[in-house]
């Protein structure tokens, strides 16, 4: 038998999965692994679809989604990131945000192409542009700084094969929301290489406190170059919906429709008519969901802050904390492997998301309160004979496989 593609042979298998198929069936267990809110879809979005269902015919769209959802996100970009997209030339609707990475990497790169990322980065970021045939470059970030890009290091990562710079606000794993200073430098390094700019925006709405979220597109030179990735799962609790858009210039929006055919024809007709519905419902309901993720964060940062031997960072936005597990002298996967079987919590190890996110783990707090006091009493169960007898941790390994981690200087 013939080879199997290099692409499916290299596309690495989430360790997250490994873990949320290891729950299934289990007794008693708190699960802080996987992102996903934990209200219901609004009666209102349940509504529109039954009545699509019962009323409309419900048959093909067009390929760039239906009119009506394309002029709802036209809405909602010029409410909330203050800018103004075509709906009949700039707007792509994909089958959720991870459609619409995977859609627009095929559009922007060639196989041999590389993708700046941070590292720490979302998990399945890898595996879309591995299927691109591209290559991913970790970019090296740290801790004290939120993770985000800093000048030196994205620069040292630029090589003539660079294409892309992937930026991904607010940040899963990392709960960090990029200042508009930061997005400055990264649009300065994209002007200055000819770079396009992936923006990943699905948790825009889940920010906390005084920061505020702020949409690179917006900056001089920036909108021509920036393809903004957006969708409805987090914000309306729509995950399994999966609804997302594409928002960027014409000339290269005007490619898709033409990819989609060939992918998937075209998203689901009635979850289209539901997405269309969140974005210009009443928008209370975000709020309300928003500010529930800011008492559970709250919440679970001054408990994971109370075991000695862990910390954790306050986030910014998104939902998830990303704690710091080094003194317990574990790797990441042991780590989640044993406080699964031990104490029946169920976390994300910090390696799924990059070489620089082993030593943590990550937590969502998409979660009930009673759940995350429950969880983290556990969790203090587990850790504290690790910190009294402490061993020193394995081997962490090397880069993962098919990236290039920029060389020092």
């Amino acid at each position: 038998m013939k080879l199997i593609s290099s692409a499916a042979s290299a596309t690495p298998l989430s360790l997250l999965r490994v873990i949320f198929n290891q729950i299934i069936g289990m007794d008693d267990v708190i699960s802080f692994a996987v992102g996903e809110p934990d209200f219901p879809t609004p009666p209102a979005v349940i509504e529109a679809a039954t009545r699509s269902l019962e009323h409309d015919r419900i048959g093909y769209t067009d390929n760039s989604g239906i009119r009506p959802l394309r002029e709802a996100v036209a809405r909602e970009f010029r409410r909330f990131d203050r800018i103004d997209y075509d709906p009949a030339s700039e707007i792509m609707v994909t089958n959720g945000a991870m459609e619409g990475l995977y859609l627009t990497l095929a559009t922007l790169t060639n196989p041999g192409d590389e993708v700046l990322v941070t590292d720490p980065c979302y998990a399945n970021y890898q595996g879309t542009i591995v299927l691109n045939r591209c290559t991913p470059v970790f970019v090296p970030t740290r801790e004290e700084t939120g993770f985000c890009f800093e000048e030196e290091s994205l620069r040292r990562a630029v090589t003539d094969r660079t294409k892309v710079i992937l930026v991904n606000s607010p940040a899963n794993p990392t709960g960090t929301t990029a200042s508009r200073e930061n997005l400055e430098m990264i649009a300065r390094v994209a002007l200055e290489n000819d770079l396009y700019v992936i923006f990943d925006e699905v948790y825009k709405h889940l920010v906390y406190g005084q920061t505020e979220f702020f949409n690179i597109a917006r900056l001089p030179g920036m909108r021509e170059r920036t393809f903004c990735v957006d969708s409805v799962s987090k914000a309306y609790a729509m995950t399994g919906w999966r609804v997302g858009f594409i928002l960027g210039p014409r000339e290269i929006i005007g490619r898709m429709p033409a990819m989609q055919e060939c992918l998937l024809s075209c998203v689901n007709a009635t979850a289209q008519v539901a997405a269309a519905t969140a974005l210009d419902g009443d928008q209370s309901v975000v709020e309300t969901m928003r500010a529930s993720y800011l008492r559970r964060r709250d919440l679970i940062v001054a408990a994971i802050n109370r075991i000695d031997g862990l910390e954790c960072r306050t986030p910014n936005g998104a939902f998830y904390v990303f704690v710091n597990i080094e003194r317990t002298g574990l790797t990441s996967q042991e780590f989640a492997t044993r406080l699964l079987a031990e104490q029946r919590v169920a976390v994300a190890p910090g390696i799924d998301f990059g070489f620089l996110g082993e030593g943590h783990v990550r937590l969502s707090y998409a979660t009930s309160q009673d759940a995350i006091e429950e969880g983290t009493s556990r969790i203090a169960t587990f850790v504290a004979p690790l910190i009294q007898s402490p061993r020193l941790a394995g081997s962490l390994g090397g880069p993962l496989p098919f990236s290039r981690v920029p060389e020092e200087s």
